[in-house]
């Protein structure tokens, strides 16, 4: 389903108010809508609502995006700010349909989000073809601004490449030497994978074997039982949300951590250690591209969003915020929302935010900037429901990225 939201209440109440020189607030404002399609900026959040990436970003993408908006005042340029939100079920055919729809009719400027990295790909694509923005916070794949690249298209948050520099390079470094792959069978899953072998190798280990399941799967009992055949120390564990959480839990009943062997989440949320719950997740190491717990500033984001959602946000939520509030800077700074335009200020802007204070974006489009190591506490080191995380180590973001020239990127060769 799609949802328009916020529309009505940033009308901008400007009529009949005079502006100095002969000027009314009703030409001021037909003057700010030529330069905007439709006199209106709309943004487009497509992702999973309803299914194993529902709390990965979901409703709580959604309500960060309405935040950026409120914080940027409702408009940019005198013109209102809208919002619109659908399901795209983990399928590129449907997220391809909507975004289409959303360009051709419903006049959409950007679409963001886009979890499930089938899904970004698919729509990246799509936005190319339009001559339309993407910023993808959920979706994890480095290829998206490797070889997949856009002119147009933008990835925020993280990608595959910095979780495995983050999670892969520590345990390989700490004595993980040896690692087989449980990965989710679409481009996410390899991605995740290959750029985590090439961590481990690089670091001194070896890659003895990986075996693929299926997206949104229940079972994992004769994956688990090859990765606890090949005596691997470390099981990478390359999917996410609802998969990730149901093949930590199997493990734990086979037996596979009390046998030595160490589980290695490789793409595993605040929303989903939260959902497992601290007592099964204690000890697991993870990368994240943000924490509600970092400083006053993170605490105070976290506060507000958790009195309007009843759950603390994660990267993937913030990471839109960010997006959002990013991509109507841009808006402001250009003047229109007019493609290459706002492109060219996305570009050229620092990113300066509650996500980061050091963001800077490539030629790719990727978003570089500082990620953390953080290990799952205890129970009893816990001081309450969100408080999960300790701070391991900070990964500066040109560690942690690969630099526009071991991108792959066209764009950046073609230069």
């Amino acid at each position: 389903m799609v949802k328009g939201i916020g529309g009505a209440a940033f009308a901008v109440a400007l009529a009949g108010t005079a502006l100095g020189s002969g000027v009314t607030a009703s030409q001021a404002q037909d003057s700010a809508q030529g330069a905007y399609s439709g006199g209106v900026v709309r943004i487009g959040i497509l992702n999973d609502q309803s299914g194993l990436y529902a709390q990965f970003g979901g409703a709580g993408s959604v309500e960060a995006a309405r935040m950026a908006v409120e914080d940027i005042g409702g408009k940019v340029g005198g013109v209102p700010v809208e919002i619109l939100s659908a399901d795209h079920q983990n399928k590129p055919d449907i997220a391809s349909a909507i975004a289409r729809q959303w360009y051709d009719r419903d006049g959409v400027d950007a679409i963001m989000e886009l979890t499930t990295s089938s899904v970004a790909l698919a729509v990246q694509g799509l936005s190319k073809e339009k001559k339309k923005i993407t910023i993808t916070t959920g979706a994890a794949s480095s290829d998206l601004t490797g070889k997949a690249c856009t002119p147009y298209g933008y990835h925020w948050a993280y990608d595959t490449h910095a979780l495995a520099v983050g999670t892969g390079g520590a345990l390989t470094r700490s004595g993980g030497k040896t690692w087989f792959f449980l990965t989710a069978d679409y481009a996410f899953g390899t991605a995740l994978e290959n750029d985590t072998g090439a961590v481990v190798k690089a670091n001194g280990g070896t890659v003895v074997g990986s075996v693929r399941h299926p997206l949104s799967n229940q079972d994992f009992s004769s994956f688990l039982l090859q990765a606890q055949g090949s005596k691997a120390q470390v099981i990478g564990l390359a999917n996410a949300g609802l998969d990730t959480s149901n093949s930590i839990k199997q493990a734990a009943e086979y037996g596979i951590t009390d046998g030595g062997q160490k589980l290695a989440a490789l793409l595993f949320t605040l929303s989903e250690v939260h959902g497992l719950g601290i007592k099964a997740a204690q000890g697991l190491t993870l990368t994240e591209g943000w924490y509600w717990d970092l400083n006053d500033e993170t605490r105070a984001f976290g506060q507000r969003f958790m009195k309007r959602t009843g759950r603390m946000p994660n990267m993937i939520q913030t990471g839109t915020y960010s997006a959002v509030l990013s991509y109507l800077k841009a808006v402001k700074a250009a003047g229109t929302d007019e493609t290459d335009a706002v492109n060219a200020k996305l570009k050229e802007l620092p990113v300066d935010d509650v996500f980061t204070h050091n963001g800077r974006v490539q030629k790719t489009g990727l978003m570089v900037h500082d990620m953390y190591l953080f290990e799952i506490k205890k129970p009893a080191d816990s001081k309450g429901e969100w408080d999960l995380y300790k701070l391991v180590s900070t990964i500066p973001g040109q560690e942690a990225y690969a630099s526009e020239a071991e991108s792959g990127c066209p764009l950046v060769a073609a230069k």
